[in-house]
């Protein structure tokens, strides 16, 4: 059961877990509030906290206020467009075959068919950077599967709105969104980490914290650089 706690313009959910500690987070992109509170705390005690947090949570939310935005991208000529976090200007050559997309130092250069548009510019780049995560992703797994003693049984690479990644602990998959080929590949490698975590420990609790920390010790670190990068320019829903 999920309560909530108005505190003037903020609403924060409630919910109750059998953990130790308190955990409150401000979401991305619009700086949603949740609180995840031990089983038995009282309501009026999570306010208490939260009013404690007041300062911190308008501090976290205005960040995401003030956070970058990439502007739509038509995929034409001179575009700038990010790869592993490194700004690449687009070359768009258009040639009676079939599309596709070769890096060339700092250059992309973009085939398509004479007459093509925006959609299907877009299209062909997103399966280019399928491609490219695939590369990475499988060794980050391979490495984390050691270290970690668990198995990914599967992966899935996908557009996702509201999240780096998620996990189907019971399936043994793990899903991430595509926008990750625009971040430096450490930060890859973080949610791919964090998604393996839950593996061993399917919710984000006191147990879930002390696996991430003990073999992941930078992961606040990376999700803060991760939530302060530009977001991509699609509507975002919650």
């Amino acid at each position: 059961m999920t309560e909530t706690i108005e505190l003037g313009d903020i609403s924060i959910a409630v919910t109750r877990k059998g953990i130790k500690n308190v955990h409150l987070s401000v979401h991305p992109p619009h700086g949603r509030v949740t609180l995840v509170a031990p089983t038995a705390t009282r309501l009026e005690v999570a306010r208490a906290y939260a009013i404690s947090k007041l300062g911190w949570i308008r501090e976290q939310r205005q960040k995401l206020t003030s956070q970058a935005r990439e502007t739509p991208r038509k995929y034409t000529n001179r575009e700038s467009h990010f790869l592993w976090g490194r700004r690449h200007l687009l070359t768009v050559v258009q040639a009676d075959r079939k599309p596709y997309v070769a890096l060339d130092h700092k250059r992309i250069m973009l085939t398509v068919r004479p007459g093509s548009d925006a959609a299907k510019r877009a299209e062909v780049m997103h399966e280019w950077h399928k491609s490219l995560l695939h590369e990475q992703v499988s060794s980050f797994i391979e490495k984390w599967e050691r270290r970690l003693k668990v198995r990914v049984r599967g992966y899935f690479l996908q557009r996702m709105k509201t999240k780096w990644g998620s996990c189907n602990h019971r399936a043994g998959h793990i899903r991430l969104n595509t926008e990750l080929v625009k971040k430096p590949k450490d930060l890859l490698e973080y949610v791919i980490v964090h998604e393996m975590v839950h593996l061993i420990e399917p919710t984000h609790s006191d147990r879930f914290i002390s696996i991430l920390e003990k073999n992941y010790p930078s992961w606040r670190e990376a999700r803060a650089e991760l939530n302060e990068l530009p977001l991509t320019a699609e509507a975002w829903n919650e």
